[in-house]
């Protein structure tokens, strides 16, 4: 079989639904193909920060979204040497939702994909994965892709990398990369609620703020942070002495770990910061943890993406309708979301230097005990990042 479409966006996750969706809107025939048969993940970036909502109220979707089940943090906290401590406080954000809500990442992609279909140039492939890219002399001009053992080529003018950070269209590309590493990895669990629980709401718990919790609802999803690399060693040691340490952190009962009866129930996320330093060749671009993987410090990952993939339309829309994209048009988006691509990642490279000992708490929180407009300066650089993104071409 054979497609042809304007733009082939390989990954369905937030930043290639949300492209494929502002590219459909303008009139664009356009593939996202997505490997899995549906969006259901668990332990995805699920945060969606006051940019994004912001990009959603500009899009007319901001009412409806919120009408899904979800909960709000106009506060991120910590509990620092038994001191609760704000570390963010988006309260006076410039955006209609001073909030960050804490969303299923299979609902929002739901919601966006159902809202994406509604145009006629909009198509979602799912349970296809990308196989090759394909070559005219130099430049990309589709790519093969396998729906089981049935093959189809997508001829398309350009093809864009939203598959995260194990991206194969950068690899098949030969994009290169610079790994700025990182010196923690998470275990992420869930634990079910129990009446007795008080409110958390949502941040770092515990004395030594290696312990994260989320509130979803009948549920607490819950993350500890271990150092990189040593998950294989913590099996060794049994899955009992791993409970007790993380009892000694957490705000739960140490009985509360027994539902963890099964390392099929903790998923370790293997953190890596890294950055491509080109996120193009002609024909193709990478954008959100494809060109850029981030920390989970913040939860900016999938907001940052996101606003990659409303400067990628923003700036390519015109090229793809004239049926020509060049590579100065490539380059367009990279020099628009260099600058917020690379201070948040020193930003996260800062806060997770492993050059300070395990026992030498950071400064970081007394310093904003201290001086309290910091936490409003993190709600903004968290909230809003240092580069916000506005859709312009809306019909």
């Amino acid at each position: 079989k054979e497609f042809t479409a304007d733009c082939c966006i390989v990954g369905g996750g937030p930043a290639g639904l949300m492209l494929g969706y502002l590219l459909a809107r303008a009139g664009l025939h356009v593939v996202v193909i997505e490997k899995h048969p549906d969006f259901l993940r668990d332990f995805r970036g699920d945060t969606i920060h006051p940019s994004t909502l912001e990009i959603m109220r500009h899009l007319g979707l901001l009412d409806e979204l919120l009408t899904l089940p979800h909960q709000r943090a106009e506060k991120l906290q910590a509990e620092v040497a038994g001191q609760e401590i704000t570390m963010a406080d988006f309260s006076r954000l410039p955006v209609q939702c001073r909030f960050i809500a804490f969303m299923p990442q299979w609902d929002f992609l739901n919601f966006l994909a159902k809202k994406a279909a509604a145009f006629p140039g909009f198509t979602l492939l799912q349970s296809t994965a990308f196989d090759d890219l394909i070559y005219k002399h130099d430049a990309i001009v589709g790519v093969k892709t396998l729906h089981g053992n049935e093959s189809l080529t997508i001829h398309t003018s350009l093809v864009i990398g939203a598959d995260g950070r194990n991206s194969k269209v950068r690899a098949k590309a030969g994009l290169q990369s610079k790994s700025f590493g990182s010196s923690r990895d998470v275990l992420w669990f869930r634990l079910d609620k129990q009446l007795i629980d008080p409110e958390w709401g949502m941040g770092h718990k515990g004395p030594k703020q290696n312990f994260i919790v989320m509130d979803r609802g009948d549920y607490w999803q819950c993350g500890y942070t271990i150092q990189k690399g040593q998950f294989e060693a913590m099996k060794l040691a049994g899955l009992e002495t791993l409970k007790h340490a993380m009892a000694e952190v957490a705000p739960f009962s140490a009985e509360r770990m027994d539902e963890l009866d099964s390392w099929d129930k903790l998923k370790l996320l293997s953190i890596r910061i890294d950055r491509l330093d080109q996120w193009m060749k002609p024909g193709v671009l990478c954008i959100g943890d494809a060109a850029h993987a981030m920390s989970p410090i913040g939860g900016v990952g999938v907001n940052l993406a996101i606003q990659d993939a409303v400067a990628a339309a923003n700036f390519l829309t015109q090229p793809l309708k004239r049926g020509q994209v060049t590579l100065r048009d490539l380059q367009k988006v990279q020099q628009r979301r260099q600058f917020p691509t690379v201070a948040t990642q020193f930003l996260q490279i800062k806060m997770s230097s492993n050059k300070r000992k395990r026992t030498t708490p950071s400064k970081v929180p007394q310093m904003i005990s201290r001086f309290p407009f910091l936490r409003h300066l993190f709600g903004r650089l968290i909230g809003l990042g240092f580069r916000t993104e506005r859709p312009r071409f809306l019909n």
